[in-house]
């Protein structure tokens, strides 16, 4: 026992260790959406409208969402527990999947054009898909309801459904007819009209559905709320990187009071 000297002992913050808990809470949030879009079938039939030569894109979910299980799980065990080797592992993939981000967005603006293909071509191939699955028929229902649109580029691209194209060996009702999502709302109507769609296209009446495709609605969607969409992506960066800031003060403190009993036993 030391008389006459007194030492300054460290501590861990409390308010970093909590804070750390409840931010990768995000993470097994988002893991669970995940789990729940895939369990539910949202996904099942996704690599079947995509072209990515063979690549099914489900398998990218479970991937992200096991990483982000992982490190949600390094990051609540390690705060918790004070462990400084799954506070840097946390810190330092977090900094990886920034940086990914980072060069995601650069891909995204070099190769827009692709971009722009695929999304006519999972809109098209959605449309062929329309009556076969009801998660997709929903999914391209949402599309034109929220987007204001009818097909990829306009009305004709449902001539690629053989319930909707206007060829005369179509025996379907819905011939030259659109989905209800197409049909501009009228705000007396509280009930969805759900044949509005019927015929439209083979007649006068295509005035009341959208004209507009959807690519080139989500084009003037996206530069329409080019401010949100960027804060949107810039305040996860942000978040990344407190979250990373936070990790190493907490690992700094960690290492601090464990240096401290060091120098306490050795004295």
């Amino acid at each position: 026992m030391m008389s006459g000297k007194h030492f300054k002992a460290h501590e861990v913050s409390c308010c970093i260790k909590y804070f750390i808990f409840g931010f990768n809470i995000i993470f097994w949030v988002s893991v669970l959406l995940q789990a729940c879009c895939l369990l539910s079938g949202v996904l099942s039939n996704i690599s079947s409208i995509t072209d990515l030569g063979g690549f099914d894109p489900v398998w990218l979910f479970l991937v992200v969402g096991s990483v982000m299980f992982i490190l949600g799980f390094a990051g609540c065990i390690g705060a918790l527990r004070e462990n400084s080797f799954l506070l840097k592992f946390f810190s330092v993939f977090l900094g990886i999947i920034f940086f990914l981000e980072l060069t995601a967005g650069v891909l995204a603006f070099v190769f827009k054009d692709w971009i722009k293909d695929q999304l006519n071509f999972f809109i098209n191939n959605n449309i062929r898909a329309y009556r076969d699955d009801i998660d997709l028929q929903n999914l391209i229902d949402f599309t034109q309801e929220y987007w204001e649109c009818c097909g990829a580029f306009g009305a004709d691209d449902w001539n690629l459904n053989i319930y909707f194209n206007c060829t005369d060996s179509n025996p379907s009702r819905e011939k030259c007819g659109v989905p209800f999502s197409c049909c501009t709302k009228d705000p007396a109507e509280d009930v969805i009209n759900t044949q509005c769609g019927y015929d439209i296209r083979d007649s006068e009446q295509r005035t009341f559905i959208y004209i507009k495709g959807c690519v080139p609605q989500f084009e003037k969607w996206l530069q329409d709320n080019l401010t949100v969409v960027a804060g949107i992506f810039i305040g996860i960066a942000l978040l990344q990187i407190f979250g990373i800031c936070l990790a190493q003060n907490l690992v700094s403190d960690i290492e601090a009071v464990r240096e401290s009993w060091l120098v306490s036993a050795a004295l």
